[in-house]
């Protein structure tokens, strides 16, 4: 039996307090019917005994103590869910905001989700292509992954975010759809994601969820849980491999650490509550393979590092429940290099069981280890030849400055060109000729063989000397 309580305890922000409500749980949702006849949404968020707290969604404006009526829906927020959802821009709560009418559901889910038992997990394997060289050779992106993208405030992270909706696909052309969410944003920011998915035709695979800055802040924490709910949909109901991008965590962040605050909790490192982590890890471990279906959701939660502290606890808890990271370098975005991604600190810790023989090329894992030691050399070199200047440097230490400046321009600032991993990683061998052969230590004869020498003819014929 649904009941109905007339009149609140005390209001207090966008938090109002219901007392002698017995049965009440936490997550329930309930609505609020005001004298005009507008209904407002709420969600407990604190339960003790008879008493209950409820975090409303519009604000309490014009709430009364004493006529607002309380209905308990007795069940937690559900997504409306159907195939039809693909294409569509919905709001942070999961609701139609693109004109094209209500989505009728062939299925409603709990926004929280359902964990995953490990015992059914399937160990992530197969690769994402992205078609961004640093991304696809260096830090690769397995299907089941959550790798993080570590930015700055003013930094390209959002321009990074939409070539990777516009690029990204399957190697073995299975069903691919990305579910694209967006908090906290300015209206001109998300007018440039929908624009840009417009442009490039890519909104027939893409579900865009977005949350404004002026948006109510529990509108925010909802969020990333109602696109993770569309994508288990996807992936889980209807066989798609499925590709989560969640901009920006941050915002999420600060709103819990908000949203905590107006609770009167006891807050933790730098104000943010003391269960960030098992918050964040309730999002981030909704990735992955589930034995027995087809499909997949992989996550790419992009963060900025407030003040560039990769040691913040907002990327400090997330590099400890992801799979890696790719951190953006603010240096080599101000010098024009895009995508600046920093790659000596990247790193995907599954892409050794997703990559090579079978899945991309079989001289891929050699030939990343030797990017990453060449270019680990480069810095040596730099820091060398800040001391006593680059004219004074080793012919060999000069050799490297030249490969590190034509890796940096060609390979990391590849601009918005969309590469094939071949392309990709017959570009890193041709880069690698520009050191001598017997200072590639990560690289066995045999592959030097079939790899290095080819691309070391080729780059001899391409050179001007060659053509004159």
């Amino acid at each position: 039996m649904i009941l109905e309580h007339i009149g609140l305890s005390q209001i207090s922000g966008s938090l109002v307090i219901l007392e002698d409500v017995p049965g009440v749980a936490y997550d329930e949702m309930a609505e609020l019917h005001l004298d005009d006849g507008t209904v407002r949404y709420g969600r407990v968020v604190l339960v003790e005994g008879n008493r209950c707290v409820l975090q409303i969604f519009e604000g309490t404006r014009s709430l009364g103590l004493a006529n607002t009526r309380t209905v308990l829906t007795g069940h937690p927020m559900t997504v409306p869910l159907s195939p039809e959802i693909l294409g569509r821009t919905l709001d942070g709560l999961g609701r139609p905001i693109d004109g094209l009418g209500d989505i009728y559901p062939e299925v409603q889910r709990d926004v929280n989700g359902a964990p995953i038992n490990p015992v059914s997990r399937v160990y992530p394997r197969n690769y994402i292509r992205t078609g961004i060289s640093s991304i696809d050779c260096l830090t690769t992106l397995i299907r089941g992954q959550k790798l993080p993208i570590f930015s700055g405030s003013g930094m390209k992270h959002n321009e990074l975010a939409v070539q990777i909706v516009q690029q990204a696909n399957v190697a073995d052309g299975s069903d691919f759809a990305i579910v694209f969410a967006a908090m906290g944003v300015k209206n001109d920011v998300a007018q440039y994601f929908r624009d840009s998915f417009v442009s490039a035709d890519a909104m027939s695979r893409v579900v865009m969820l977005l949350n404004l800055a002026n948006d109510p802040i529990i509108e925010r924490i909802i969020t990333p849980r109602a696109a993770l709910t569309v994508a288990e949909y996807l992936a889980f109901d209807l066989n798609k491999n499925v590709l989560v991008i969640l901009t920006d965590m941050t915002s999420y962040c600060e709103a819990l650490r908000e949203f905590s605050s107006s609770k009167g909790e006891i807050p933790g490192r730098k104000g943010f509550p003391g269960y960030l982590y098992s918050d964040l890890a309730s999002l981030y471990e909704r990735a992955g393979i589930i034995k027995g279906k087809e499909g997949s959701v992989t996550q790419i939660p992009i963060l900025t590092m407030p003040g560039d502290d990769i040691t913040h606890p907002i990327p400090d808890l997330t590099g400890y429940i992801t799979e890696g990271q790719i951190v953006l370098d603010r240096g080599m975005d101000a010098l024009g290099v895009y995508p600046p991604v920093s790659v000596l600190p990247s790193l995907s810790r599954l892409m050794k069981d997703g990559i090579g023989a079978g899945y991309t090329r079989e001289d891929h894992v050699m030939l990343s280890n030797q990017l990453f030691a060449s270019y680990a050399k480069v810095q040596d070199a730099k820091a060398l030849a800040s001391v006593i200047g680059e004219e004074e440097l080793s012919d060999s230490d000069k050799k490297l400055l030249a490969f590190g400046r034509a890796f940096e321009q060609r390979f990391i600032g590849q601009g918005s060109v969309n590469r094939t991993i071949e392309q990709t990683l017959d570009l890193g061998w041709e880069l690698l000729t520009m050191l001598p052969r017997e200072t590639l230590d990560r690289c066995d004869d045999a592959t030097l063989d079939a790899y290095f020498e080819p691309a070391k003819t080729r780059a001899a014929a391409q050179s001007p000397a060659a053509q004159g």
